[in-house]
C-alpha cells in the first residue's frame, strides 16, 4: 500500500478517534451511561490519544522498519493536533 494512503488513512482516523468521546454516550465505547461528564469525557479523549498513539507507532514500524526515536517536543505537538481534531465534536456537545 501507498505511503500517502497510510498516512491520510491514519490522520482520518485520528480525527474520528477525537471525536468519539464527544459524539458518543458510552463510556469507552463499551458500557452504556447516563450522564456522561465533561471529565469523563477528558479522561476518555486523552486515552484515545494513546491509541492513536500506539498505532501510529505500529503502522511507522510496518511502514518504515524502524521507530524513530522523538523528544518530548513532538509528543506535545501531537498531543496539541488531537486536541484541534477533537473541536468539532466539543462544538457539537457543548455549544450546540
Amino acid at each position: 500500500m501507498n505511503l500517502s494512503v497510510l498516512q491520510w488513512g491514519f490522520l482520518g482516523l485520528a480525527f474520528v478517534l477525537a471525536n468519539l468521546p464527544w459524539l458518543s454516550q458510552r463510556c469507552f465505547l463499551i458500557l452504556q451511561c447516563e450522564n456522561k461528564s465533561a471529565w469523563l469525557r477528558l479522561l476518555e479523549w486523552f486515552v484515545l490519544y494513546f491509541v492513536a498513539g500506539g498505532l501510529a507507532l505500529l503502522l511507522e514500524q510496518r511502514a518504515m522498519g524502524t521507530i524513530h526515536v522523538q523528544d518530548w517536543e513532538f509528543y506535545a505537538v501531537t498531543l496539541a493536533l488531537f486536541l484541534v481534531f477533537a473541536f468539532p465534536g466539543f462544538i457539537y456537545r457543548h455549544v450546540r
